[in-house]
């Protein structure tokens, strides 16, 4: 079994169209095809939106028994297809069905013109599923006889800020983080690459993070300690009512140009504390992006045995306040900036510390 790379991920969502528009306009993508029953895709509306190496198929149902429906009856907008670029589908089905993959659709072949795909389904982690993609060498069709795609650009714009999906980060149920990262070994193939124990202030979260032995998939996987005060990963499981993806990360190779490109936009990301970068040279030392271009739109930056990784999250625009991207930078950095959590807390009690002394030294009320 060879899995290459992350095809494609499809999220299902309420209104595929206006999720495309929103996407279009805010992250700049782009329309690559569309399609619903007219192009062989029944029960559904779907969209697929590029950029570079990025593809993301929007679906909706059109009925409340489809898939997608209920999907997003039960967990809100989000991810539900993890689709890997596999060398040969077929072997790569028998293999993760053998190694304990439930099987939802076998191997079949998309045909239209000269393009060929070969597709096959199986399980993954909750609800979501993964895809299996082999495509013919040279490209073609997205998904041949099914999606029109006479819309698609003749390549990529060299405004294109977002180059490829550099990973998922998965939120699971507690207790479910050791057979998770099991079932990846045995059934995909894929190593454990990391793993740590994150404490934000009174919370903890255990996080391992498994790899494709092409590098081309990685998912990080967190679990929280329940043993410890309740955070955002006990927020995420109970308004998505279960495991799911909570984050993609998108490549970028000019995260300060992305960030204040996609914030003109109306993207609004996360804030940093100016404390956490009165502390960046003593944690870090010189880092390769000047400071004075990351403090005023609230740049991350890490640092691993391979180099400096820099990135920033966007504040979620779904209405459960669930899924949400992320934009990195890599400059050489394998790892994931697990380091800046604890350090952003304790940059942001440090500047809560300074706005209590300040509010009691003037005599009046918190």
């Amino acid at each position: 079994m060879q899995i290459l790379d992350t095809d494609h991920i499809e999220m299902f969502v309420g209104d595929a169209r206006a999720a495309a528009e929103q996407l279009c306009a805010s992250y700049g993508f782009h329309v690559y095809g569309q399609g619903g029953p007219e192009t062989g895709l029944a029960g559904q509306r779907s969209v697929l939106l590029g950029q570079r190496d990025i593809r993301i198929l929007l679906t909706s149902g059109l009925s409340s028994g489809h898939r997608a429906s209920r999907y997003v009856a039960k967990h809100g907008d989000g991810v539900a297809v993890v689709a890997f670029g596999c060398a040969d589908t077929e072997a790569a089905f028998a293999a993760t069905v053998e190694g304990g993959a439930t099987p939802i659709e076998p191997p079949r072949r998309l045909e239209s013109g000269d393009s060929s795909v070969v597709v096959a389904e199986v399980s993954g982690f909750g609800d979501v599923t993964h895809r299996l993609v082999q495509r013919a060498p040279g490209g073609g069709a997205f998904l041949p006889g099914l999606l029109d795609t006479s819309m698609a650009p003749d390549g990529p714009s060299d405004d294109d800020l977002l180059h490829t999906i550099d990973h998922a980060a998965v939120c699971l149920p507690a207790g479910e983080l050791e057979a998770t990262v099991a079932f990846y070994r045995q059934a995909f193939g894929f190593d454990m690459i990391f793993e740590e124990y994150i404490e934000v202030g009174e919370q903890g979260m255990h996080s391992q993070v498994v790899q494709s032995p092409s590098g081309g998939v990685t998912f990080t996987l967190i679990q929280p300690d329940i043993s410890r005060r309740a955070g955002q990963i006990d927020d995420f499981l109970a308004w998505h009512e279960g495991a799911g993806v909570q984050h993609m990360a998108f490549s970028t190779h000019d995260i300060v140009a992305a960030v204040r490109t996609l914030g003109a936009r109306g993207v609004e990301f996360a804030q940093t504390p100016s404390s956490y970068y009165d502390m960046l040279g003593a944690r870090l030392g010189e880092v390769d992006v000047p400071v004075e271009d990351l403090r005023p739109i609230g740049i991350l930056v890490d640092r691993d045995h391979w180099g400096q990784m820099y990135q920033i999250f966007a504040k979620s625009t779904h209405i459960r306040r669930t899924y949400f991207s992320e934009l990195i930078d890599r400059h050489g950095a394998r790892t994931f900036g697990t380091s800046n959590i604890p350090a952003l807390y304790a940059a942001k009690e440090r500047e809560l510390a300074a706005v209590r002394n300040t509010t009691f030294s003037e005599g009046t009320a918190l």
